[in-house]
C-alpha cells in the first residue's frame, strides 16, 4: 500500500504495520515521516532498535541475522534498513524479497531510500517491500501549496499570519523546503504566539543584520575564530537578544554531539548528519568540527551553555556576552585556553 506523507499520521492511529518504506526526494519530510513512525512504534513498546546502513561491502546476511536474531532487550523492536543509493543490488534485492516474505515477530521494519526512479520501483525488491507493509512516499511540496505548508507550521508553534504574510514568505523562500522550515523556526524566536504582524514581521525578515545571529554557527563549526567573535560583537552593539544567540550555538554543540553519538556506534558522518536535519553549508564545515573538539570538549560545552542561561536568567553570576564568546570558542578554537568560569 503506497500513501503520501501527509496521510501517514492516519493510518498510523489505525495501527502499526510490519514494514513501513519511506522515499522521496524531500530530506526534511522524509525524516519527519521516519520520526514519526519510530515515535508511534515506540509508544507501542517497540524500544528496542537495530540500524543496518548499506555501504561499500555491506553483508546483506546481516539483514537476515538481525530479524531472526531474538531481542535482548525488549519484546518489540525497530530495526532500520538505510539504503542511501536507492539500489540494492542483485544480493540486496535478493535479500530483501527474501526478508519480507517472512517478516520477524514483534519487529517494527523501517525501510529509508532517497528518491528512486520507475525502473526501480518496479523492481522485484521494491514491490516486495511495498506489498509487505506501507510505502509512504515523500513528494515535494508544490510553489503553490507552500503557503499552505507554512501556515502549518506556524500553527505547531502557536502562530498564524494572514494570507498576504504567507505568500510574501512563500516567495523569500522560493520553494526550499529546507530554508521554509529554518524561517518558521526564526519567527518562533522571534515573535511571541499568535497573530504575526504583517509590518513587523516583513522588517524582520528584511533586516539581514538581525538574522546575522544564525550564521554564528556556521561559522564556529569553520573554525573561524576571528570571524566568530566579530560577528558576536556586532550583534552585541545591535542589542540583540541574549536568548536568541545562545540558541544559535546551543543548535550547533547538540547537532555535533548527535552527530559524534551516532558514528561512534558505527553510522557513517554522512547518514548521521541526515539524521540530525543538517543540511548545506553545515555538511561541509560540521566534520571540521568533529575532529577539531573531543567528546570530553562537547560535554564541556554542554554544561557551559546550560551556565549560560542561567546568567541570563539572572540565577548565576557572570557577564553573559563574556561567556557566549567563550562558549563559540570552544567548537572554533578548542586550543584557547579559557578563563575559569565564576560559578564552576
Amino acid at each position: 500500500m503506497t500513501i503520501d506523507s501527509e496521510q501517514l499520521p492516519r493510518q498510523l492511529e489505525r495501527g502499526l504495520a510490519p514494514l513501513y518504506t519511506v522515499f522521496g526526494d524531500e530530506p526534511l519530510l522524509a525524516i519527519e515521516a521516519a520520526d514519526r513512525i519510530r515515535a508511534a512504534a515506540r509508544a507501542r513498546g517497540h524500544t528496542e532498535r537495530d540500524v543496518l546502513t548499506v555501504e561499500s561491502g555491506f553483508d546483506w546476511k546481516s539483514l537476515w541475522l538481525t530479524g531472526a536474531s531474538l531481542s535482548l532487550f525488549a519484546e518489540k523492536r525497530i530495526v532500520e534498513l538505510r539504503i542511501p543509493t536507492g539500489a540494492p543490488g542483485v544480493e540486496g534485492s535478493e535479500a530483501i524479497v527474501k526478508y519480507t516474505s517472512d517478516l520477524p515477530p514483534d519487529t517494527v521494519t523501517l525501510v529509508d531510500l532517497p528518491k528512486i526512479d520507475k525502473r526501480s520501483r518496479d523492481g522485484k525488491w521494491f514491490t516486495a517491500l511495498d506489498g509487505a507493509g506501507v510505502t509512504v512516499e515523500v513528494k515535494r511540496v508544490r510553489p503553490e501549496d507552500l503557503p499552505r505548508w507554512l501556515a502549518g507550521r506556524l500553527r505547531l508553534q502557536g502562530q498564524d499570519a494572514d494570507p498576504a504574510t504567507l505568500e510574501f514568505l512563500a516567495d523569500r523562500v522560493e520553494g526550499n523546503l529546507l530554508a521554509a522550515h529554518q524561517e518558521v523556526q526564526k519567527l518562533a524566536l522571534l515573535f511571541p504566539p499568535g497573530r504575526l504582524d504583517e509590518g513587523a514581521l516583513r522588517e524582520a525578515v528584511m533586516d539581514v543584520a538581525r538574522f546575522e545571529v544564525f550564521d554564528l554557527g556556521p561559522t564556529v563549526l569553520k573554525g573561524d575564530a576571528a570571524r566568530f567573535i566579530r560577528m558576536l560583537d556586532g550583534l552585541r552593539g545591535e542589542a540583540t537578544g541574549l536568548p536568541l544567540v545562545l540558541w544559535a550555538l546551543n543548535e550547533e554543540v547538540r547537532a555535533l554531539i548527535d552527530v559524534h553519538t551516532a558514528t561512534a556506534r558505527g553510522t557513517a558522518v554522512a547518514q548521521a548528519m541526515r539524521d540530525a536535519r543538517i543540511w548545506g553549508d553545515r555538511q561541509k564545515v560540521l566534520p571540521q568540527a568533529l575532529r577539531r573538539v573531543s567528546a570530553s570538549g562537547l560535554a564541556a560545552a554542554v554544561h557551559h551553555a546550560a551556565r549560560i542561561d542561567r546568567i541570563i536568567k539572572g540565577v548565576a553570576p557572570g557577564n553573559a556576552w563574556d561567556e557566549l564568546r567563550a562558549l563559540g570558542l570552544r567548537i572554533a578554537a578548542p586550543d584557547i585556553p579559557l578563563p575559569t568560569p565564576v560559578d564552576a
